[in-house]
């Protein structure tokens, strides 16, 4: 079998909620950030921004714009990634050129924030520390805005909280969605997924059953479908306009 110790580090991710108090030594962050930043980018555009905020009011704030996270507030390190436009508009603004704003700059930015997030989120647990993402960022985008100073053309992706895990709370790991599911060859595959999909619930309910929690049968597409038989988040398309993204502009060609 072909391995090494990315690979190792990758394949043993867990998702980390309870951090102990050791602190996160200042080069050791520094170095996961900087190769973070060698993260992929689109046409190097570099369209984004990490604050790092270890400001316990900060992270009290943001725990509670995130719906009550606790580990928000608890880690001793808690990373924001941002999609971040107006550092492109500042640099067309130095050429006399108007920059572009539509659905193509607001997903460049959002993947290239998601990009290095993850090869932050790698290069730590490289060195053993635990992380857990913040997706309930997005939840109060305009607060979280304001909280963080962010200036227009700016919004958090997404956070992450990162810090040395608590080792008797450290999770077995969840199992994923069978490989014949996510991983098409040549072209995508369009078989019915049902029979995958009913054994990926059953499989997901024996991990949960094993950390002594309670839920139904479906434990997979139950909890999939109840969240997406609602809109997530409808108000963030006009936030997002008025922090700066453009997302409904029609391209000109």
């Amino acid at each position: 079998m072909f391995s090494n110790p990315v690979i190792e580090t990758q394949k043993n991710h867990v998702t980390i909620r309870q951090f102990n108090e050791e602190p996160i030594e200042t080069e050791m962050l520094e170095a996961i950030l900087e190769a973070g930043r060698r993260a992929p980018t689109s046409s190097n555009m570099q369209a984004y921004s990490v604050i790092v905020i270890k400001d316990p009011l900060v992270k009290k704030r943001l725990s509670i714009l995130t719906g009550d996270q606790k580990h928000v507030e608890t880690c001793p390190v808690f990373l924001a990634f941002c999609a971040d436009l107006n550092r492109l508009q500042q640099t067309c603004e130095m050429h006399d050129v108007e920059m572009t704003n539509n659905l193509e700059t607001f997903i460049i930015s959002t993947v290239d924030a998601a990009l290095v997030g993850m090869s932050v989120q790698t290069g730590a647990e490289s060195f053993g520390l635990g992380a857990v993402m913040i997706g309930a960022m997005r939840n109060s985008p305009r607060e979280v805005a304001d909280l963080l100073g962010l200036p227009r053309g700016v919004y958090v992706v997404y956070g992450m909280c990162l810090g040395w895990p608590e080792k008797s709370s450290i999770p077995p790991q969840k199992p994923r969605l069978p490989k014949e599911l996510v991983i098409h060859h040549e072209k995508y595959s369009t078989n019915d997924a049902s029979d995958l999909i009913h054994n990926y619930d059953k499989l997901l309910v024996k991990h949960y059953e094993a950390l002594g929690r309670n839920l139904n049968p479906a434990a997979w597409s139950g909890v999939i479908a109840r969240n997406l038989g609602r809109s997530i988040r409808p108000e963030n398309l006009d936030l997002l306009g008025e922090m700066g993204f453009d997302i409904c502009r029609k391209s000109e060609y």
